[in-house]
């Protein structure tokens, strides 16, 4: 007979399946045999989509790629089906954790199927034995510790129900809430379904679980005058959903959007808009700021946001908490409201919409100036180009960081994936790219760390990359990221024989260390005071001398180096098949004297 464990396992994946789940994400290991024969059996059925990675935090870091790719559909996250990841007990089940966070913060879907001892030889001692319910904290939507299952009268029934709460609190179908959810689930010997086990995979009917019905919002905390009026800035970060743009088009006002928002292009969109903020003289006259998402690159916005002279409102999805650091909110709405669409004329008169006109007119001066001023200062001029240009001048001189995140993003078309690291690269892709119509930009900002950006990228290659759900089979996605996030997440690079190499071109700008803390009062530090120096860099420097090469060759990828732009532009356009590594090879030094330079332009050039 096959052994309790073993059915449960299927039954369980089964109501999964029927509930939507499409992705299981897996690292081996005694404990959880049970879900990973029922996966390698569903997969082989064709029933889902089975990813292997052999360590834990790699694998929840893949899930969380799968569940962005998804989304790039056009899905919100909330509607993307739930991303399953299979570990076995002890700390396989800790090393989730960053993944969770992120999941938790940036409101993405995951089922953490993590195995575990029967309760009756928890606390004795046993290996591999911690304490697992609960580990995860706030950072769940739902947490079940789940009894080994004995074949008693039901317990099959009670599983089909569990799953149906456990994707319906992930997928935050009922909440407005989406997020990770774990199901801890003990087993017990046997672990293993006998040899000539030829049960049928189980016919299972789970619960329908209905959201509420949507009811758009028509109720405004602004006048008719005020939305036709000057004064009024939208900011656009991470979970927009391309609403900021739509709304800064539709009402005429300025719009700054952060890289990693799909809202980033388009006629409103102020390029370099942190330091417009910074150094124009049109940020004391702003009264009023729509924020859509999370922004979270630039100290300058969260000062707008937190000014008490101005008339803060923050559009957070219904069930979701807002995110307020600076405190600066008046109001929190659950959408943008639907008048807020309307034309001109059906809600003020023409002296207003003048100002306001005037108002949108200065802030594309400005930006347009500045643009103009941070390209002089970095001498990305002689770069020439433009979105989607594959040739250009070379001109003179090093390739630097932004000189080389601005041909990445020129070379990127509409239909393109860029999976941006956290640090520079981000803040880079933001000061410099021109994009008229951005590509997708996929970016892990919910607590904005370095580990598990390659398998992130991994995980959303994967998911573009599957024809029977709307992928372009052969389509290339790319990551940029620095040399330490390439470091930490290297894991992610490994993968078991036979699994399959997602169409995947990894930019690495390596400068040998840590350049963001150049640009902190950290860097300010040590050029003040000489003594600091040494300490500086070797703690927040962190210099090292890793053959990237040497490590793409030993998880068998292939490699490039390149240091000048037109080497970057032939590797750009020959990504080739398969997972690949650029590695950019820059120089720190001279990233604080820049942005000093940067500065200093644009002051200049928006002081009229």
């Amino acid at each position: 007979m096959t052994s309790p464990s073993a059915t449960a396992a299927r039954t369980l994946l089964a109501a999964l399946v029927r509930l939507g789940v499409r992705e299981v994400v897996l690292a081996p290991g005694s404990r959880s045999a049970p879900l990973a024969y029922a996966a390698a059996e569903a997969a082989e059925a064709g029933l889902l989509d089975l990813t292997v990675r052999v360590d834990e935090r790699e694998a929840g870091f893949t899930a969380v790629g799968l569940v962005r790719g998804a989304a790039l559909g056009g899905s919100h996250h909330r509607d993307v089906a739930p991303v399953a990841v299979v570990t076995t007990s002890g700390t396989a089940v800790a090393n989730l954790h960053p993944a969770v966070l992120e999941a938790h913060h940036a409101g993405l879907p995951l089922l953490l199927l993590t195995a575990d001892r029967p309760h009756e030889v928890r606390g004795t001692g046993a290996s591999q034995t911690i304490d697992q319910p609960g580990i995860f904290g706030g950072a769940v939507r739902l947490a079940v510790d789940v009894p080994a299952p004995d074949g008693r009268p039901g317990e099959e029934n009670d599983l089909v129900h569990l799953a149906a709460r456990a994707v319906d609190a992930a997928s935050g179908a009922r909440s407005g809430f989406p997020g990770p959810v774990q199901l801890n689930l003990a087993f017990r010997d046997p672990l293993v379904p006998d040899a000539d086990d030829a049960t049928q995979w189980p016919d299972v009917r789970p619960p329908r679980v209905l959201p509420p019905p949507a009811a758009s919002l028509d109720v405004s905390p602004w006048t008719a005058g005020e939305l036709t009026d000057g004064g009024t800035l939208v900011v656009a970060g991470d979970g927009d959903d391309g609403s900021a743009r739509r709304l800064a088009e539709a009402r005429g006002w300025p719009l700054l959007a952060e890289c990693v928002t799909p809202s980033a292009g388009g006629p409103r969109l102020v390029p370099a808009h942190a330091h417009v903020l910074a150094a124009s003289p049109l940020t004391a006259d702003v009264r009023r700021v729509v924020v859509v998402g999370r922004p979270t690159l630039s100290r300058p916005v969260q000062r707008l946001i937190a000014r008490e002279d101005v008339d803060v409102v923050l559009v957070a999805p219904a069930g979701a908490p807002w995110a307020d650091a600076p405190r600066g909110a008046r109001t929190v709405l659950p959408e943008v409201p639907l008048g807020w669409f309307l034309p001109d004329a059906m809600l003020g008169d023409g002296l207003r919409t003048v100002r306001r006109d005037r108002w949108r007119d200065a802030w594309s001066a400005a930006g347009v100036a500045a643009a103009a001023a941070v390209d002089r200062a970095l001498d990305l001029d002689r770069l020439g180009g433009g979105q989607g240009t594959a040739t250009s001048a070379e001109g003179p001189g090093p390739l630097t960081a932004e000189a080389a995140v601005r041909i990445l993003a020129d070379a990127l078309t509409p239909v393109d994936v860029l999976v941006v690291g956290s640090s520079n690269p981000v803040r880079d892709l933001d000061l410099v790219h021109r994009w008229t119509a951005q590509p997708r930009v996929v970016a892990n900002r919910g607590v904005a760390g370095i580990d598990g950006l390659l398998s992130t990228a991994v995980g959303t290659a994967l998911a573009l990359g599957r024809p029977d759900r709307g992928g372009i089979e052969g389509r290339t996605v790319r990551a940029l990221v620095g040399d330490l996030t390439f470091l930490h997440g290297a894991g992610g690079l490994a993968a078991a024989r036979g699994e399959a190499r997602p169409q995947l071109q990894v930019v690495v700008v390596n400068d040998a260390g840590g350049s963001i803390f150049t640009g902190l009062e950290h860097g300010a530090l040590a050029e003040s005071a000489p003594s600091r120096a040494a300490a500086v860099e070797r703690v927040f420097g962190t210099p090292h001398d890793v053959d990237l090469g040497a490590l793409c060759a030993a998880h068998g990828l292939p490699h490039v180096v390149v240091t000048d732009a037109a080497a970057l532009r032939a590797a750009l356009a020959t990504p080739g098949r398969g997972t690949s590594v650029v590695e950019v090879r820059v120089d720190r030094d001279g990233r604080r004297a820049r942005a000093a330079a940067v500065a200093d332009a644009l002051r200049t050039a928006l002081a009229d």
